[in-house]
């Protein structure tokens, strides 16, 4: 309850920063706070689905994020980059971009292991390159690279590409 409880509170927080950010280039925001009940259910999507199209017809930039405060396990989503890839899929988007704390996907982890290279390009996901994504990830983030390329597998699946970025480093 207190982690919920929490959830509300940094809501606002979130939405204030992004509105403030967003407001200096004269771009207007939306939050949307979703489940996986929105995408589980045919009438919900088909509301989710009108509500981003028209929002994006407005000019108005969606602030999606999980309805955490209300979100019982069962219908948690669990981490963004899937949250991403169901959304990406509802609005039939060419391209997903996810942010972590590296550069993409590595031979390896590059935090423990510095001979790791980096993979350019991945033309499928197969099961050698999912095991290539183990653990879960920077101490912030709750999936790390396996839930991105379980997330690149729906994008992709759905005709969209999907480029794993660095936060830390946007001109790259």
């Amino acid at each position: 309850v207190t982690k919920q409880a929490a959830a509300a509170v940094g809501q606002c927080e979130l939405m204030y920063t992004y509105d403030r950010l967003f407001g200096q280039y004269n771009h207007t925001v939306a939050q949307m706070l979703l489940t996986w009940e929105d995408f589980d259910h045919e009438n919900r999507l088909h509301n989710l689905k009108n509500t981003l199209e028209r929002l994006l017809q407005l000019h108005a930039i969606p602030i999606i994020n999980e309805n955490d405060p209300v979100a019982c396990e069962e219908y948690s989503l669990g981490d963004n980059d899937t949250l991403a890839a169901l959304v990406a899929k509802c609005i039939h988007a060419d391209l997903v971009v996810l942010m972590s704390d590296i550069d993409g996907l590595y031979t390896a982890d590059p935090h423990t292991h510095p001979d790791a290279k980096l993979i350019p390009l991945v033309e499928d996901i197969t099961p050698e390159v999912m095991a290539l994504a183990d653990g879960a990830g920077s101490a912030l983030g709750t999936g790390g690279m396996s839930t991105k390329l379980r997330a690149a597998r729906m994008v992709t699946s759905s005709g969209a590409d999907m480029v794993i970025a660095n936060g830390a480093h946007p001109e790259l």
